[in-house]
């Protein structure tokens, strides 16, 4: 599986096992690409409104923060500085990352 293919996938999942559809993230990866668009959530201050909607339903999983780190892949298309941003934002709405990352 690509990267591009890995984001779709978590917006599908989103759709199906929640019923969020999260139009602003879909366009974001059709325009930019998958990886530009996780770097800019990730790197953002704030996290995304698709973020703050998935903490809502308890989904957290869901989110790109959490696909990047659980999945260690990925872990070589990020900085450590962004791979620690996006540890911070999802422990700090207390989600346990799985496996931890250092």
């Amino acid at each position: 599986m690509t990267f591009d293919q890995a984001m779709f996938n978590i917006y599908q999942r989103a759709k199906n096992e929640v019923g969020y559809t999260a139009t602003v993230f879909l366009g974001m990866i059709s325009d930019r690409g998958g990886l530009p668009t996780a770097k800019a959530l990730i790197n953002s201050a704030k996290p995304s409104d698709g973020y703050t909607a998935l903490y809502e339903l308890g989904r957290l999983d869901l989110t790109v923060e959490a696909m990047v780190l659980e999945t260690p892949e990925w872990h070589d298309l990020f900085t450590e500085d962004e791979l620690k941003r996006a540890r911070r934002r999802l422990v700090q709405y207390g989600y346990q990352v799985h496996p931890p990352v250092s």
